[in-house]
């Protein structure tokens, strides 16, 4: 008996990956974020409830010799593993009860499937489950479409969907649940909140290798304005360094370049993550100073796109990606295209709640 041994490469093993998997193939790099959102619920379906890093490891350890860019990818998987979490995918440790006293405030869960229902009457699809790559029949399953990170079944003229999709088990998530927001609060009462609360905290030692979100840097350009406290004064939004794992989101009072006062966030018995709201924060902070940050706002052939120069947090990101879609950013941070009758809604959202301000350069 002959045996015929064919070699292949790494786009081979790639593009057989993707049909594994019901993704479409591609012309450009296999190994895109829709590919790279695919293994990473898949791993946090076995891995779960793990850390970002265990989960971070474990993408890298199974692409490993696939891609000539080897030194960009851990950035690339930890930006996907945060926009899965935003997507609702995967649950921080603020999002869940355990009892469990082993499990880690910097770990991470898989999401149950569920799914909320668009506007439009389209399908946005979250959750895991383990060791499976879906949780749907193949019929259902071959109408998905991925949007980035995100994976939608497009509307169509099947009001019983729903109903099926509850019939296989998914759990139906209501527009006020999935986009739930902190209380709507102005940009001077959140943070004589925050300074009240900062004021009660014993006086700080040094803190090595801190860094603050310098709020006298320009608003467009978000990694610009981190840096090391030197002789500013006031209250920053700061990120401290600890032994294991990411540094620490906190609030911090500097005086001449020097710690006075520390508050770790998220505050205690908050379902926010800290990210979430050191970002708000530093919105309201922006405001305050009257250098609001700021959207541009771009007509586009099928609706208007909304583009950002700082991060948002993840319940104001969810509001635009049941409204509209996540798209390429251009000469920004993030963008999200909507269609236009929603937009005038989520521009007022986008003034009201986060206090940003339309850019001079806006269509």
């Amino acid at each position: 008996m002959e045996v015929v041994i064919t070699k292949i490469g790494p786009r081979d093993v790639l593009s057989g990956s993707r049909q594994t998997i019901g993704l479409p193939e591609t012309t450009d790099d296999p190994l895109d974020d829709v590919f790279l959102a695919c293994v990473v619920r898949r791993s946090a379906g076995i891995h779960c409830p793990c850390s970002r890093i265990t989960l971070r490891v474990s993408v890298l350890e199974c692409l490993q010799y696939l891609t000539r860019d080897e030194e960009d990818l851990p950035d690339r998987i930890d930006d996907v593993i945060e926009r899965v979490i935003v997507g609702g995918d995967l649950l921080e440790l603020n999002d869940v009860v355990t009892d469990d006293p082993s499990v880690k405030g910097t770990w991470i869960f898989a999401a149950p499937p569920s799914f909320v229902v668009r506007p439009s009457g389209s399908i946005f699809l979250l959750g895991v489950v383990p060791d499976q790559d879906s949780f749907l029949s193949h019929g259902l399953a071959s109408r998905i479409t991925y949007e980035g990170c995100t994976r939608v079944i497009a509307s169509s003229q099947d009001r019983t969907l729903p109903a099926v999709l509850r019939e296989h088990g998914l759990q139906q998530l209501s527009d006020s649940a999935w986009m739930r927001a902190p209380s709507h609060v102005s940009a001077v009462d959140l943070l004589s909140r925050a300074r009240a609360r900062l004021e009660s905290e014993r006086t700080s030692g040094t803190v090595s290798k801190l860094r603050i979100l310098d709020s006298a840097q320009p608003v467009t350009y978000y990694r610009g304005r981190w840096t090391a406290p030197k002789r500013q004064t006031g209250v920053f939004v700061a990120r401290r360094p600890q032994e294991y794992g990411a540094p620490i989101w906190c609030l911090a009072t500097i005086e001449e370049g020097s710690v006075v006062r520390l508050l770790d966030l998220p505050y205690v018995k908050t379902r926010w993550r800290g990210c979430d709201v050191a970002w708000h924060l530093q919105m309201a902070i922006d405001r305050c100073r009257d250098n609001p940050q700021v959207y541009r706002r771009c007509r586009v052939a099928d609706g208007v796109r909304l583009d950002f120069f700082s991060p948002l947090p993840l319940w104001s990101q969810r509001r635009l990606m049941i409204v509209g879609r996540a798209v390429p950013p251009e000469n920004c941070l993030m963008s999200y295209q909507l269609p236009v009758a929603e937009s005038g809604t989520e521009e007022r959202f986008l003034r009201e709640r986060l206090w940003l301000s339309r850019s001079a350069d806006s269509e």
